[in-house]
């Protein structure tokens, strides 16, 4: 999915918006500006350690490359699942990004290899004997949201957001359609025109609405 241009997370959401569908992952920003990534969703989920302890995990080795990996941490901020043996090796397998629903630490090493990452922060303290790995490839709920692996992952500047495989299409051509409405908007107010008059002309307040 590398080589597809998709739209901006902006106009994504929006068309998520309209078609009554959660997707926006609040929160979640990335950890250089001007990244962009998406890919199909592979799922991690972490939970506290107990007495019998648990590991950190090593699925890397199980992603396919292009996929996005989605942690989910809980949004814990005070221990990280992703550091940089993680970040280097998935770059060198070409995965697409990490989103992490939590924290990330050794940010220099995913600015040197420019890999992309959007998290809820960054924090120096591992998780080891503080969380394990509890599944993989399994749904998460993040922010309300409901994520499958295989779902597709958008992130930019913007933040991330999640849509659904079976959906994909659907959501996509009518983020373009936004994004063509929202250009003409742009064009018309270059040529004179008033933005009240051009937002009615393409009925730019009836983007997002949900549709009945």
């Amino acid at each position: 999915m590398s080589a597809v241009i998709v739209p901006p997370t902006a106009s994504l959401s929006d068309a998520l918006d309209r078609l009554g569908l959660p997707g926006s992952l609040r929160g979640i920003g990335a950890l250089a500006p001007g990244q962009r990534a998406h890919g199909p969703v592979f799922t991690a989920r972490y939970e506290p350690v107990d007495e019998h302890g648990g590991t950190v995990g090593d699925f890397l080795d199980d992603i396919v490359a292009g996929s996005v990996v989605l942690i989910d941490n809980d949004g814990r901020t005070d221990c990280t699942v992703w550091g940089g043996i993680m970040t280097r090796l998935a770059s060198t397998r070409q995965i697409a990004a990490t989103v992490i629903h939590g924290v990330c630490r050794d940010t220099a090493v995913a600015a040197e290899l420019a890999y992309p990452v959007w998290s809820a922060g960054r924090f120096m303290r591992t998780g080891k004997d503080r969380v394990r790995l509890a599944a993989t490839q399994t749904p998460l709920r993040i922010d309300g949201v409901t994520i499958h692996p295989g779902d597709v992952l958008v992130g930019d500047d913007d933040g991330v957001v999640v849509v659904p495989a079976s959906r994909w299409s659907e959501v996509r051509e009518l983020a373009e359609r936004i994004e063509h409405v929202e250009d003409r908007i742009v064009a018309d107010v270059a040529n004179g025109g008033t933005l009240r008059e051009a937002r009615a002309r393409h009925g730019y307040h009836s983007l997002q609405t949900k549709e009945c």
